[in-house]
């Protein structure tokens, strides 16, 4: 299924922000646990220096000092004193997960800790203060949705500008594409292509206008050609045959001298029919079979059998037919009649003696059988001269004129060798 440029920017660019928010979640769970830990630190650092100053202003004596240090540490959960011999060499800070002591029901909080040297009455103590760490998921959860909620306006957002924006900015490129579209060979008009503000279109437009130019130039000369050829080339021909006939009838001439005139005969009528084909596949390259009508392909293929009937009856070949009666296609009459002339004469020309000839015409397919020895090389089956046998009255482009027919319809045709049968299928646009 083919898509628009559009949605091929478009998609690209959506899958790239979605990736991008995935990878912000954490990045924004990281970043916010790292800013409250490191702000839970100065916390309990200023909260070990305000216990230590506290206790100093009282001006407790050193007998009570060891109740007040014992009666500060069962009501005060936050900071715990210890006595201590020997002072810290330095601070060291912790996070431990523990049961909240102010909740009554079960909840396994994260506390953040700091133990570090205070003095009191000029006496070495350890403070250790624990801080309660604020879930840093419900933070999260709340940042992604509001980032979830702005990527979505985003992405809506940006479909909607695209599609209005591509529909000014790519107007002149449809419209170049329309003309395009309707420009045909055979007037031998130029396009009128729309002139466009933006740098690219008019770089595309001006290089179709020489396209364009230069293949009408080059289809006039081919078409005069063309023209010229079946006319100079038929008639020098069609005199050097009259004559040899002339010679033939009024001359008295040796043997040998008439088994010359009749191998000269003979490769005239060749290079007649060589030229004739030739001209024909021009022609159809150049598209100057341009006319459909509506055509009855079964009663085409009833007439045809009918033309050849006598030409297999001298090979003694048996016709088998499976015709879907009134197919109707849409094409040229004159090109179909001539690819069902070339694939009978090549399926009587190239049978058995004794053979047998299928044809089977459906409404999607027509398929034409004769019986045969060995496989034929399809690699060069449809090529110009390639002889599919040794047989010297064909002239080699009956099947290159089949494949064109066929290209010029939009058909496809195959060859198959099954069960002794040369097989030459052509299916039918749907």
């Amino acid at each position: 299924m083919k898509k628009s440029l559009l949605n091929k920017t478009l998609r690209p660019q959506i899958i790239f922000a979605f990736i991008v928010f995935v990878l912000s979640v954490p990045s924004y769970f990281l970043l916010v646990d790292w800013i409250w830990i490191k702000e839970l630190d100065e916390n309990n650092e200023l909260i070990a220096q305000r216990i230590e100053n506290k206790f100093n202003s009282q001006l407790i004596n050193d007998e009570k000092l060891v109740e007040s240090i014992q009666f500060w540490n069962e009501i005060q959960s936050v900071g715990k004193i210890h006595t201590l011999t020997k002072p810290l060499q330095k601070d060291s800070t912790y996070t431990i997960r523990r049961q909240n002591p102010y909740l009554s029901k079960k909840s396994i909080d994260r506390f953040r800790g700091l133990i570090t040297n205070i003095e009191i009455n000029k006496q070495p103590f350890t403070l250790t203060v624990e801080t309660n760490v604020e879930e840093t998921e419900e933070t999260v959860a709340y940042i992604a949705i509001v980032t979830l909620l702005f990527f979505l306006i985003l992405v809506i957002g940006f479909w909607i500008l695209n599609r209005r924006l591509s529909v000014k900015i790519w107007k002149p490129f449809r419209n170049t594409l329309t003309q395009l579209k309707n420009f045909n060979l055979n007037n031998q008009v130029p396009i009128e292509l729309e002139p466009s503000n933006t740098l690219e279109f008019e770089e595309l437009n001006e290089a179709l206008r020489k396209l364009i130019d230069q293949n009408i130039a080059a289809y006039t000369i081919q078409k005069e050609f063309t023209e010229n050829a079946s006319h100079e080339l038929q008639t020098p021909l069609a005199i050097i045959k009259n004559k040899l006939d002339l010679l033939l009838q009024k001359e008295t001439v040796t043997e040998r001298q008439y088994q010359i005139i009749e191998e000269i005969n003979r490769a005239l009528t060749r290079i007649t029919r060589i030229n004739k084909n030739l001209l024909l596949l021009a022609k159809i390259e150049n598209h100057q079979f341009n006319d459909n009508t509506t055509i009855n392909i079964s009663h085409l293929i009833q007439q045809c059998l009918e033309q050849f009937d006598e030409h297999a009856r001298n090979k003694t070949i048996t016709f088998k037919t499976s015709i879907t009666p009134d197919i109707i296609i849409e094409g040229n009459k004159p090109l179909i009649e001539m690819l069902l002339n070339n694939l009978m004469l090549n399926a009587v020309r190239h049978n058995l003696q004794n053979g047998t000839i299928t044809v089977s015409l459906t409404k999607n397919m027509l398929q034409v059988s004769n019986s045969g020895n060995a496989e034929l090389n399809s690699s060069t089956l449809f090529k110009r001269f390639a002889k599919t046998s040794n047989e010297t009255a064909g002239t080699g482009l009956g099947l290159a004129i089949i494949q064109q027919i066929c290209n010029r319809h939009h058909w496809k045709v195959q060859y198959a060798f099954e069960n002794n049968f040369h097989q030459f299928t052509i299916q039918f646009n749907d």
